[in-house]
């Protein structure tokens, strides 16, 4: 085991290397980035420095990538993604990726009654936003339009629109959510049934 992980950690060196010179990065701009010293940085892909954490966690970030892929760990590790699902303001949220940047999936569940008639509160933010229904029916408010999602529909749209997504009636709801950066679209309308919207 001690061998495997001496060669692991031999390759790092290179691996980081290749990967900055694939991505067209200099040093300096990677340094900048992490705010890792251009000496380490420089020690590092020669392999004359050690790949700890306090490295390896801002590059990880830097690249958009696991630690385990960075540093290319044996592909035997466990691929499952093991998450604590968090509950804030009545709104279970269990994230579905590991992943330190780029796109990130979670799975919602709102539970019935959670609006209890109140107005939504409409926000923006960086990014794009990919929703999809699993059961229920879920209102979203974009701007000055308000649809209703049931199950098996999609919805994108661009946060920088004030939204706000929540029930739609008084059962409860849940639905994937996949949140990236601007302009990683999943290229999936939103299809609004009058039919569906639930009595005023």
């Amino acid at each position: 085991m001690t061998d495997d992980l001496d060669t692991v950690l031999a390759a790092v060196g290179p691996r980081l290397r290749e990967l900055r010179r694939r991505r067209n990065i200099t040093l300096t701009a990677l340094s900048e980035t992490t705010g890792i010293p251009l000496s380490t940085l420089s020690r590092l892909e020669s392999g004359q420095r050690k790949p700890g954490l306090e490295l390896l966690l801002p590059l990880a970030r830097a690249y958009q990538m696991p630690i385990d892929e960075l540093i290319g760990s044996p592909s035997g590790l466990d691929p499952r993604v093991h998450s604590q699902p968090l509950t804030r303001h009545g709104r279970t949220v269990i994230p579905l990726t590991r992943k330190p940047g780029g796109l990130q999936a979670f799975k919602h569940i709102l539970p019935a009654g959670l609006t209890d008639g109140r107005e939504p509160d409409l926000r923006s933010h960086e990014g794009y936003h990919w929703l999809y229904v699993l059961r229920g029916h879920m209102r979203i408010v974009l701007g000055e339009n308000d649809f209703v999602l049931s199950e098996g529909e999609v919805a994108e749209f661009d946060t920088h629109l004030p939204h706000w997504f929540g029930n739609a009636d008084d059962r409860s709801v849940e639905f994937l959510s996949i949140l990236g950066p601007q302009g990683e679209r999943m290229h999936v309308k939103a299809r609004y049934r009058p039919e569906d919207a639930p009595p005023r």
